[in-house]
């Protein structure tokens, strides 16, 4: 029987550029070995790109595992101010079941308490029970399934919609203004949530758009966009890497304002398909995702810290983000 005890001649190290394709090709195959599909399945993303866009939008914030001078794995962490997560952690499938997985997550951790990360979550297989007893060895229990949905919005322009602006449109000395708006947005939803790290990445790795709804004078709503390849989304997809309204009375409104929005970007940039991540425990966000034709391509649990009553999954709340 194989071992689940970590490894003495495995080391665990930075992950570092030289390091990337490998890294790239380990994240395709293992996902691939687990759900039991050929590498090269249109449902493996082709030509996305998790590894490099993570990687250089925070290269401390990744961690490798090493045998024999070859790279066996990689978990990628994620800093949301407040609230961090993790994924995706890959081995090798030939280290499966050898401790591999457990010796990456002891210096990702560590990785959270020096961001004194507040709440921490991922996504994993929600029929997958190894899965979650290694993450509960660190602190992490079930909670939420979190449901990735998909909604072909074809090419056709369309009406502009009003209100609306991008981020790349701004100007170099609106930027930092606009990123604190982004914050008021996420600290209303929960306190010290803060995602300028991806927006800026877009913007700098030209990974897409961040789409920007106004009340006025007064940032309403943003959505995180990947498009095209070498992004997370791939070619003709948007993918909504994150998205969050202000809270309010009128939140609804603002999220299918938001949801408009998102969509006439799609198709202007050539994207038929817009993808999102959504955790059903934020229910007027789901259904309402439901409701526009959004229907689910996978699902999976997300895992958390805390109590159960900790964190921004819950009703009320207009956020979009999958974990993985």
């Amino acid at each position: 029987m194989a071992t689940t005890q970590p490894q003495p001649d495995i080391l665990i190290r930075p992950l570092v550029d030289r390091d990337l394709d490998e890294a790239r090709r380990i994240i395709r195959v293992a996902f691939a070995t687990f759900l039991g599909l050929p590498t090269d399945d249109p449902r493996m993303g082709r030509d996305s790109d998790v590894a490099g866009t993570r990687w250089k939008t925070d290269p401390a914030s990744v961690v490798a595992a090493e045998h024999a001078e070859r790279l066996i794995g990689s978990n990628f962490a994620t800093n949301w101010g407040s609230f961090g997560f993790f994924g995706p952690l890959t081995v090798e499938p030939e280290y499966w079941n050898r401790g591999v997985a457990q010796q990456l997550l002891a210096p990702t951790m560590e990785i959270f308490q020096r961001w004194d990360s507040r709440h921490l979550g991922l996504f994993t297989f929600a029929h997958s029970p190894k899965h979650m007893a290694l993450y509960q060895k660190f602190g992490f229990w079930p909670r939420d399934l979190v449901a990735v949905m998909a909604k072909q919005v074809g090419n056709n322009p369309g009406a502009a919609v009003p209100d609306t602006t991008r981020f790349s449109e701004a100007a170099p000395d609106d930027r930092p203004q606009i990123l604190a708006a982004c914050t008021e947005v996420t600290d209303a939803n929960f306190e010290g949530l803060e995602v300028g790290i991806e927006i800026r990445a877009i913007a700098g790795q030209n990974l897409g758009d961040t789409i920007l709804v106004w009340d006025g004078a007064k940032l309403a709503a943003f959505a995180v966009c990947h498009t095209g390849p070498g992004s997370e989304a791939g070619s003709g997809v948007c993918y909504v890497k994150f998205a969050a309204v202000r809270p309010g009375r009128r939140a609804d409104e603002t999220f299918e304002r938001l949801l408009d929005a998102v969509e006439a970007y799609a198709r202007a940039v050539k994207a038929p398909k817009v993808m999102a991540g959504v955790n059903l425990a934020r229910r007027e966000a789901f259904q309402a995702l439901i409701a526009r034709g959004f229907r689910t391509e996978m699902q999976g649990v997300a895992m958390e810290t805390g109590d159960p009553t900790s964190g921004y999954n819950r009703a009320g709340v207009y956020i979009l983000d999958d974990w993985r």
